[in-house]
């Protein structure tokens, strides 16, 4: 999902913005959103990473979850595994950070008005690994987004729709894309928060 921080409200602020957040050296897009169909493999990719970084942080991982569209079944997605990793405390980079680094995930994004979040690449599989502390509001959204995808057929196909439809726009970063699409998610949140129990 990731339609967050929408607090910019154009191309130009979003550029300041991940000018200021990201860790390293940043590439522009500047091209359309590949999407495919879903693949059932993007499961074993997810419990793939999940062991390996379960083996390396041990206890400190108080939360493991395959989120974003590779993790509903019958949705069209970017092929990369988004990753939801919940620690005791995020902005305490050096609890986890020098440890995955080792295995080698990379540091790209630092946000620390947004949650605490931290977004590393992964070391082989094309994979965001999303880092918040326990207790991040995003947390909650990002699992009932998934959640009410995987059970409400309506809104995993207009959610599709959508998709696809933006993607063939030339997007000059990423985040552009997914801003775009912040209108329908929140439509479609609506109706997840309203069916709760």
């Amino acid at each position: 999902m990731h339609n967050k921080r929408n607090s910019y409200s154009s191309s130009t602020d979003n550029d300041k913005y991940l000018k200021k957040v990201t860790v390293g050296k940043r590439k522009s897009h500047n091209a359309p959103i590949k999407l495919v169909d879903y693949n059932p493999n993007w499961v074993d990719l997810f419990e793939r990473e999940a062991k390996r970084i379960k083996s390396i942080l041990g206890n400190k991982v108080l939360q493991l979850e395959h989120v974003g569209s590779t993790s509903v079944p019958d949705l069209c997605a970017k092929p990369i595994i988004d990753i939801l990793l919940v620690v005791e405390d995020s902005s305490y980079e050096s609890s986890y950070v020098p440890v995955l680094e080792a295995v080698g995930y990379t540091l790209r994004i630092r946000e620390p008005e947004w949650y605490e979040h931290r977004l590393f690449k992964g070391p082989d599989t094309d994979t965001n690994l999303h880092v918040f502390s326990e207790g991040a509001l995003e947390i909650n959204k990002m699992l009932r987004f998934r959640n009410w995808l995987r059970t409400n057929r309506e809104d995993r196909e207009k959610y599709a729709k959508v998709k696809r439809k933006l993607a063939q726009n030339t997007w000059e970063n990423v985040q552009d894309y997914a801003a775009a699409k912040t209108e329908t998610v929140e439509e479609i949140m609506k109706r997840a928060n309203s069916n709760i129990l």
